[in-house]
């Protein structure tokens, strides 16, 4: 079984780790749990060890929107801001699959930047990474297709998950698109008809032609 400090050790520095070690909780989730929720109060970073983390966010209809994945060694930028600040939660943290990771106590955040290089490098790069995933959202909705865009989320979905069959319902794929289960629908069943994939209850399976 691979350590904390083996999965750590590439990105940060031996000092940090130790640290990390002795107050950071790690802690477990089941897919399809929520580990953070809009209104709640955020008391701590998340790290990722393993699994998966989707973060949505919603508009003042209450309409949901994808924001960006969540893998192992990777933080929520969004979760950090909160933290720092004392703010309610903005976002909604929901385990794509057997998730652990550890939890960083809001305290040490800003300490760390000062102390640890590595630490600073982290969370900059986190930032970075969470800024360029929402600029290709962005662009997606700006300059594709909807069609298209269904095509790159479920390439996405594959690539986060492994798997070419993808536990999902015409109506989650809506709410995370931004877009209706009557439109998603209609564009799945294009999809099927061009032998691209194959539509069950509530799961996708995508083919060799994808």
């Amino acid at each position: 079984m691979t350590t904390l400090k083996e999965k750590l050790q590439s990105f940060l520095e031996p000092k940090l780790i130790e640290e990390i070690s002795a107050i950071g909780n790690i802690m477990t989730f089941k897919e399809g749990d929520v580990i953070m929720d809009y209104g709640k109060k955020i008391k701590f970073m998340p790290m990722i060890l393993s699994g998966t983390i989707r973060v949505m966010r919603r508009d003042e209809d209450d309409h949901e929107i994808l924001l960006y994945y969540l893998g192992s060694n990777e933080s929520c930028a969004m979760a950090y801001t909160c933290c720092m600040e004392a703010k309610k939660s903005e976002i909604k943290a929901i385990a794509e699959d057997n998730v652990e990771l550890i939890a960083i106590p809001h305290d040490k955040l800003d300490e760390w930047l000062s102390k640890y290089p590595s630490w600073k490098s982290y969370i900059f790069n986190s930032f970075t990474q969470r800024f360029n995933e929402l600029l290709k959202s962005l662009e997606s909705i700006a300059f594709n297709k909807l069609d298209e865009r269904l095509i790159k989320y479920l390439k996405n979905k594959v690539k986060v998950s492994g798997k070419t069959s993808i536990p999902l319902s015409h109506h989650q794929i809506a709410e995370e698109m931004g877009t209706s289960r009557v439109v998603i629908s209609r564009l799945l069943k294009q999809l099927e008809n061009d032998k691209k994939l194959v539509l069950y209850r509530n799961e996708i399976k995508l083919l060799s032609g994808f």
